[in-house]
Order: C-alpha cells, then structure tokens, then sequence
C-alpha cells in the first residue's frame, strides 16, 4: 500500500461542482475548481478551473487552463490556458498565454517578460496616476 505523505506538494485539492466557498484559499498544490470560489485564490502550482466553476477574486498561480468563468485579476508565473467554454472580466498578467475561439475575455492583458509580483504592478500603476 502507498504510503501517504502529509507534506507532499503534488496533491490536488478539488472544489466540486455544487459547493461554494466564501473566502480565500491557498494552496501549495494543484487545485481543480468545478464549485464557487467567493474570495481570493493562491496556488503554488497548476489550477484548473472546470466549465461549472467560477470564481469571483483574485487569482495568482503557477500555471491554469479556464473552462469555466473568473470575475476577478489573474496572475499566471507560466502559461495560462483559455479554453473555448471560458468567460474571464478581469485583468489578466501572464507569461505565456494561449486562447481558444470561442473564449469570451473583457479586461486588459500584460504578458512577457519577467514576471513582476501583483503588489508591484499595483504600485507602479498608482505612481503613473499621481
């Protein structure tokens, strides 16, 4: 029999459809989203939101591909998928983005480079404004 490791990073946590969170979450593995996220989201390595999940918050991981919908910022250090079911009204901040026909996104897209974290960006846009 498998030995379970309690500290093991590889795990995936998986939110299922009909089940809706109200607050933030993070997570040091792999996360699917099929549920309702209501609040912030921070994942150390790949999300998967299904075509029955939707998040309202921010996001900020690893790498994702998004089936379902997101009604907030999201911050990929890899690639972010966009599959043709998605719906995304926020930002996006990515280094590799890939997006299907079919996908609806309404926000602006920063994408390249060196990845800045959310805080940076965030602060470099309020010393423009100013």
């Amino acid at each position: 029999m498998a030995k379970l490791n309690e500290n093991d990073q590889s795990s995936v946590n998986i939110v299922g459809n009909g089940t809706t969170i109200k607050g933030d979450i993070i997570s040091m593995g792999d996360m699917r989203i099929d549920g309702m996220l209501q609040g912030n989201l921070e994942v150390k390595g790949r999300l998967i939101i299904g075509e029955t999940g939707r998040i309202i918050g921010d996001i900020n991981c690893k790498s994702s591909e998004v089936c379902g919908n997101i009604e907030g910022k999201i911050v990929v250090s890899e690639l972010l998928t966009i599959k043709t079911s998605a719906k995304i009204m926020g930002d996006i901040i990515t280094s590799k983005l890939a997006i299907e026909p079919g996908a609806v996104f309404s926000g602006t897209c920063n994408m390249g480079g060196n990845m800045q974290k959310t805080e940076d960006i965030d602060t470099k846009k309020d010393e423009q404004k100013e």
